[in-house]
């Protein structure tokens, strides 16, 4: 008899088994040797696809890859809900974010108690993209846009997803999307250009961190190209990524991205061709065509015939993904695996910890003494995020709400004002838009709540039933959803003025198939004049003016305008109007944003005594924020990305050279709306003896206010004798400390990130010179400076050949895998620091020398250089 033991109860049930995999006192490596060889070769190429098949003669239960865990378990039904992961990362708090990681991984465990099938183990998250452009439709997903912060955050979550067991692994967890991903527009066909240089100091450290530390154990690629290649046939997969890995590394597919390479991609020609390539580039598992695995079965088995594939390939990709399951304790006796006993009782109990996250991840952004307030004071809270909390893509089901109204009423006499217009919507023979019962007809008046989110889109809730205006599977309008929602969000509309009034365009029909209301009659061709019943605007600004203080509450929905699939089109806070016009009417307005990113805010910041910001933050948000709002506890989140002032400050979102476009904070000189690691708070530190020694600042730092408060210690650096571009601060370290009144710590920072990517000997260096450490309370508040000497290497200057994609600075050009491609006639790249010498301009091209510096232009649009001799 063969079995898995995860299927019994009682061990005595199952009789023991001499075969070596069932042994758990060999090493997973002999293990998973001894059942390849156990497997014909049909069973091995059926285990490459993501739902694994049973295979009763051997005990192997079925087994898929890929369960959502981003900020709690997703799209399972309720389940503990924390802050999005760039709200965790405000808190800069790694103890509390592995303490995340943890509750998610046990309520994972839950999941899988409750069906070990359906809900596999390995987990995909965290994100550890460094948010390199605030408008990334995934903004939310990530941490931050410095790749030590990140790494630092993905090691911390994933570390709590993975427990501390020296054999088992509470859960497996993945870091998504490796590499070069931070565009969703046309994502699978856009190729992102990373020079050494960026690849090796922005790129790579956000994976290299959690997989060095043994916190990862899978990676999964990415959707688009990055030099030209599809990043699922990426060499830096085994070239970099599993040099890392202690313990071995699997490879998992981003959905149905394997057939794009022969697909949207047309990279290689036939299906086998890009299966053969991705299982040769290092890909373990196929996540393609849903549960069917007839394409990759197919693709893979003609490759073999073929003689494009050898049979190895798929033996290490079922191999890696079978070591996990071993890790997982899958084939163990459940008494030796201490995560084999939680139960679903687990799932929607960590409320308390979800408390705890929303409140390290309010951050207090301006605060012209308007805060904290004083109890009892009249409130109007107004806002289309006053007393509503939004799930994201990602998230799981809320267990339960608190808004932020229903939290300020315990605090406070409220009046509300949700700032939206309602109206009636008539067409010109005078019949009115009506819902009854979730049907969607002309005839009877209903009114609706529209909320205009900027970009031209509407979404609209009737007001009768509180559902929203959307689109069936049949094309017919309904009101059946309680938000908008989903991969295709049905409820949203865009609006289009024509002669005869307004017409509503689904986004998900479209034009060329419209809507349609009352049996067949075409939305698209049913002009509507809009009767606004209440003015939203002039409510709000009637509620905040009797109020002592009003507090405004506004974000975005993260199903519309930013979230997978669509990137934002500008960084600008849709509702200004509403802000101005409530601050006019009382000026004692706070404004508290609730967001997956940045906004800008057009110069209105300057007229709000106080402003506060937090990500979508899970069930317990509205506490959260009554809570900082009001003092009952000092806020201390800091932001982990900058927040600029106007488009105008951000580089094309598909350039990812930040070095050569001056992108993030590492190398934006412009002027900040609020920098990266602001954050104030109800108290005051204060920072002095700053010293250095052996690579260590330490710093003391002193509470000199009086209510007790938690301080993040930024310790930042400059190097001021370089010979390349570098960062015009580089965040180093970081300690949060939290200090009574008049308490003080002396906090040690190290200085581990001093090294650039040398391009000359293609490894890290820290150079010789002078260096500046900065410690402070954000990137831009330093409090403390000091200038050390640092005995690194003398670089030489360039000699030999000079690889193009070398450059230390271009324009008009492209990467294709190690090749230059010149765009245009004019198009250029140069190099600093060359020896001098006779050169040879390749072909298409002329060299200028200008005493070390040697610039290459092309004479041709498509011109293609690998180097330079």
């Amino acid at each position: 008899m063969s079995c898995t033991f995860e299927q019994f109860d009682d061990r005595e049930r199952c009789a023991v088994d001499p075969l070596p995999f069932r042994d758990p006192g060999l090493p997973v490596e002999d293990r998973v040797t001894d059942l390849l060889g156990r497997l014909t070769d049909e069973e091995k190429v059926a285990l490459l696809h993501q739902h694994q098949p049973a295979v009763p003669r051997l005990g192997l239960a079925a087994f898929h890859t890929g369960m959502e865990a981003l900020h709690g378990v997703a799209w399972l039904g309720p389940a503990t809900v924390f802050p999005q992961a760039v709200g965790l990362a405000s808190s800069w708090d790694l103890d509390l974010v592995r303490r995340v990681g943890e509750a998610v991984g046990v309520e994972a465990r839950g999941f899988h108690h409750r069906d070990p099938v359906a809900h596999g183990l390995n987990v995909w998250a965290p994100v550890v993209n460094p948010l390199r452009d605030p408008r990334w439709g995934r903004n939310e997903e990530g941490y931050s846009e410095d790749p030590t912060l990140t790494a630092a955050m993905g090691t911390a979550y994933a570390t709590g997803l993975r427990g501390d067991h020296p054999r088992y692994l509470r859960t497996a967890p993945t870091l998504k999307h490796f590499l070069g991903y931070n565009n969703e527009d046309d994502r699978c066909v856009t190729s992102s250009d990373l020079r050494p240089r960026v690849l090796h100091e922005y790129e790579l450290p956000c994976f290299r961190g959690p997989i060095e530390a043994g916190a990862a154990v899978a990676v999964m690629p990415s959707y688009n190209l990055v030099n030209g290649r599809p990043a699922h046939l990426s060499p830096l997969i085994g070239q970099e990524l599993r040099t890392w890995a202690p313990d071995g590394l699997a490879i998992v597919s981003d959905a149905y991205a394997p057939s794009n390479v022969a697909g949207l991609q047309a990279y290689l020609a036939t299906q086998a061709e890009g299966h053969a390539a991705l299982l040769d580039a290092g890909l373990d598992s196929f996540t393609d065509q849903d549960a069917d695995p007839t394409l990759m079965i197919e693709s893979v088995t003609t490759a073999i015939k073929d003689g494009l594939l050898d049979r190895s390939a798929v033996d290490r990709a079922v191999g890696n993904v079978l070591a996990l399951r071993f890790r997982l304790g899958e084939f163990d006796p459940p008494d030796d695996n201490p995560y084999a006993s939680i139960t679903s009782d687990v799932i929607g109990t960590h409320g308390g910890l979800a408390l705890e996250a929303a409140r390290q991840a309010v951050v207090l952004l301006r605060n012209a003494s308007a805060l904290p307030l004083a109890r009892g004071t009249k409130l109007a809270v107004i806002g289309t995020h006053a007393d509503t909390l939004f799930e994201d893509w990602y998230s799981g089901t809320l267990p339960y709400q608190v808004t932020v109204r229903s939290a300020l009423e315990e605090f406070a006499s409220v009046t509300y004002a949700e700032g939206v217009d309602r109206i009636a919507l008539r067409t010109a023979d005078g019949r009115y838009l009506g819902v009854r019962g979730g049907v969607v007809g002309l005839g009877e008046r209903s009114l609706f709540d529209r909320f205009d989110w900027g970009d031209g889109v509407w979404t609209l809730r009737d007001v009768g039933s509180r559902r929203y205006l959307g689109v069936g599977e049949d094309g017919a309008l309904v009101a059946t959803a309680t938000t908008p929602s989903g991969w295709d969000v049905r409820e949203l509309f865009e609006p289009r003025l024509t002669d005869g009034g307004v017409v509503l365009r689904n986004t998900v029909c479209g034009a060329d198939d419209p809507a349609t209301v009352q049996g067949d009659l075409s939305l698209d061709s049913t002009p509507f004049e809009i009767e606004r019943v209440v003015d939203g605007i002039a409510a709000a600004a009637e509620a905040a003016s009797r109020a002592d203080t009003a507090v405004l509450v506004l974000g975005n929905d993260p199903h519309i305008n930013g979230r997978e699939t669509q990137d934002r089109t500008t960084l600008r806070l849709p509702s200004l109007d509403l802000v101005r016009a409530v601050r006019e009417a009382n000026p004692n307005t706070v404004l508290v944003l609730v967001s997956s990113y940045p906004y800008a805010l057009d110069g209105e910041e300057e007229h709000l005594p106080g402003i506060v910001w937090t990500a979508h933050g899970g069930q317990e948000q509205g506490r959260a924020v009554a809570e900082a709002l009001y003092g009952v506890f000092s806020p201390s989140g800091k932001l982990t990305q900058t927040w600029y002032r106007s488009d105008d400050d951000l580089p094309d979102i598909f350039d990812y050279d930040i070095i050569r476009a001056g992108g993030t904070y590492l190398y934006f000189t412009g002027e900040p709306l609020f920098p990266f690691g602001h954050g104030l708070s109800y108290t005051t530190f204060e920072y002095s003896d700053l010293t250095w020694v052996d690579g260590v600042a330490t710093v003391s730092v002193t509470n000199t206010g009086d209510v007790a408060g938690a301080e993040v210690v930024q310790l930042y650096s400059s190097a001021l004798d370089s010979r390349v571009r570098q960062p015009v601060r580089k965040l180093q370290s970081f300690h949060r400390v939290h200090l009574a009144p008049g308490e003080a710590a002396v906090v040690g920072l190290r200085a581990d990130q001093l090294w650039h990517w040398d391009v000359v000997t293609g490894r890290r260096v820290v150079e010789a010179g002078r260096y500046e450490l900065l410690v402070g309370a954000s990137s831009r508040d330093i409090r403390s400076r000091l200038v050390v000497d640092v005995a690194g290497e003398t670089i030489a200057p360039r000699v030999g050949v000079l690889p193009a994609p070398d450059f230390d600075d271009c324009d008009g050009v492209r990467l294709v895998d190690d090749e230059v491609v010149f765009t245009r006639e004019g198009a250029w790249i140069s190099f600093e620091d060359v020896t001098p010498g006779p050169r040879s301009a390749p072909p298409g091209t002329r060299i200028s020398v200008d005493g070390t510096s040697l610039v290459l232009t092309a004479e041709a649009a498509g011109v293609r250089v690998r180097e330079v001799r």
